[in-house]
């Protein structure tokens, strides 16, 4: 049929070719540095036609268009993407923190979509779903076969406004229908605060979200009330950043008034030598402070824990952070449509970048992250060196715990995400979040929740056989030593059945942190694991030591 769509898209192929053609005449007679950018507009305007006309099956522009697009978005780094027309709406609500969510994370286990952590008092906790039910359709869609992605955007709309959706609760096999209102008001930002010891706040917060900074001082004025608070732990493990204003904010809570806190510098004059600076007088610009980081604590995070380093305001102690110092902006660029593009490098006080991956593409031998030899020194308002280039280095580094393969196996396939949902489905409740231990008699019955699920996996000893056994069968000594081979194959396996019991310790540790979270939540969790937490030990012994304390401040190096 000669229908509008047809219409539609030649127009639409023909006004492309007339701007490029335009454009192209513009670079053309101009001598413009653009010639080389119209050139090859033109050539894929012409590429584009031809697959459109020519090509042997029926092709839809505007998908096809967006893969290009997409993949040209993909070659220059994770955060730089388009925004269809499509997409807009999703986009306008997250963006002025409008969105209305249920309080939800997710994963997909054997193609079906599972809750695999509600927020307290968010709508899908109000609505009585837990960890562990299954959501099969949507306002009466099916999620079979959507990603993760897909099903978390239909789930975020407008606030206040109601779901629809078929769930498979823990303990039952046929589904029910479940009206979940979305939110009116973001999820709070602090998931615990508490006294660490008489005299030692602790606030932590998993995203830098709109009033966050307001969240900590609130936390920290609780506290404050009842207790004689001298001492500041502020843990932004695993915290992936957030709204940069709010980075700023949460700085002047311990830095004075006009200090630079940031500056951006990109191509674009709005991104030309940037600053940011703390607007107003601090909360408390004298007490002794720890930060706490990981190598999830990216972006806003690394803003404030690289900030207070630099100013030598706080030490920092945990583990080398992600390395995120690049900065997004969105640009409209047609028919309802946006771009979000990297548009600056941001930079610490003392000068550094914390940008950890190359993306460009300018080290050689393909290495992705800032070989030593080019990275630069920078020193701190006290004159301690720090680096750019590797995110923010701790000034004490707690070694991360290394998780054994067994554990890693067992995490993967979710056997102790399934093992936690049967657990709370036998026991409704469990000893409070400090007092809950997982008991030797939990872990046989763990052991015996495994006997008839798969965990294989292949251990290093494993990989270096294979190799062994390929380089004997290229030089023919495979015949030989196959009896050999086969018996260290066997013996492996043997050790490997044993695995479970030699990392006992680990996978105690883990199941028990993940039931009090099925009981108590984020809040619960994160209390639970205080009193062992060697991050926090450090900390609270350079409180003790003031004299410790100030000489990592102080020393230079």
């Amino acid at each position: 049929m000669t229908s509008y769509k047809k219409i539609k898209t030649g127009a639409t192929i023909g006004t492309l070719l007339l701007t490029i053609m335009g454009f192209y005449a513009f670079s053309t007679n101009n001598n413009s540095k653009y010639f080389k950018l119209a050139k090859n507009i033109e050539l894929y305007g012409q590429i584009y036609k031809e697959v459109y006309d020519s090509y042997v099956d029926n092709v839809e522009p505007a998908g096809l268009m967006k893969k290009g697009v997409d993949a040209m978005m993909k070659s220059l780094d994770p955060y730089t993407n388009y925004i269809s027309e499509a997409q807009i709406e999703g986009y306008r609500l997250q963006r002025n923190s409008a969105a209305g969510d249920i309080g939800v994370e997710l994963i997909k286990k054997d193609n079906v979509i599972i809750i695999d952590e509600v927020y307290e008092e968010q709508g899908a906790y109000k609505a009585e779903l837990r960890a562990g039910d299954k959501i099969l359709a949507i306002n009466g869609t099916s999620a079979d076969g959507r990603t993760i992605e897909e099903v978390k955007q239909a789930l975020t709309g407008q606030p206040g406004s109601e779901l629809s959706l078929s769930i498979v609760k823990v303990g039952q096999t046929n589904p029910e229908n479940v009206v979940v209102i979305r939110d009116k008001e973001e999820p709070n930002s602090v998931t615990f605060s508490g006294m660490l010891n008489d005299n030692t706040a602790y606030v932590k917060f998993k995203s830098f979200t709109r009033n966050c900074s307001g969240e900590v001082v609130e936390a920290f004025q609780t506290l404050q009330k009842n207790n004689e608070v001298k001492n500041f732990v502020l843990d932004l493990r695993g915290n992936g950043g957030g709204l940069l204003d709010e980075a700023i904010k949460v700085v002047n809570i311990f830095i004075e008034k006009g200090q630079l806190v940031v500056k951006g510098d990109g191509k674009t004059e709005n991104w030309k030598d940037k600053s940011f600076a703390t607007p107003k007088d601090p909360l408390l610009p004298d007490i002794p402070l720890v930060v706490l980081i990981n190598d999830r604590s990216a972006s806003a995070s690394e803003i404030v824990s690289g900030t207070m380093q630099d100013l030598d305001r706080g030490i920092v102690i945990g583990q080398r952070s992600f390395g995120k110092g690049l900065v997004q902006q969105t640009k409209d660029v047609g028919y309802g449509s946006k771009i979000k593009l990297t548009v600056a490098k941001y930079y610490t006080p003392s000068g550094r970048c914390v940008q950890a991956i190359d993306y460009s593409g300018r080290y050689q031998d393909g290495a992705s992250t800032m070989p030593d030899s080019l990275r630069k020194v920078f020193k701190t308002k006290n004159g301690r060196t720090v680096y750019d280039g590797s995110g923010v280095n701790p000034d004490i580094e707690i070694p991360k715990d290394e998780q054994s393969n067994v554990t890693k196996s067992l995490l993967n396939k979710h056997l102790i995400f399934d093992y936690a949902t049967s657990y709370m489905e036998k026991k409704p409740t469990i000893a409070s979040a400090t007092e809950y231990q997982f008991t030797d008699k939990d872990f046989e019955e763990f052991v015996q929740f495994l006997s008839n699920k798969q965990y294989d996996y292949t251990t290093e000893s494993e990989k270096m056989l294979e190799k062994l056994q390929k380089s004997a069968e290229d030089e023919k000594y495979a015949g030989p030593i196959e009896t050999t081979i086969n018996k260290i194959k066997q013996k492996i396996t043997e050790e490997k059945e044993k695995d479970l019991y030699k990392n006992k310790t680990e996978i105690k540790k883990i199941l028990q942190f993940e039931i009090i979270s099925r009981y108590y939540f984020q809040r619960g969790e994160v209390e639970a694991s205080l009193d062992d937490d060697p991050a926090i030990k450090e900390a609270l012994n350079l409180f003790k030591d003031k004299n410790a304390y100030n000489s990592i401040l102080t020393t230079i190096k």
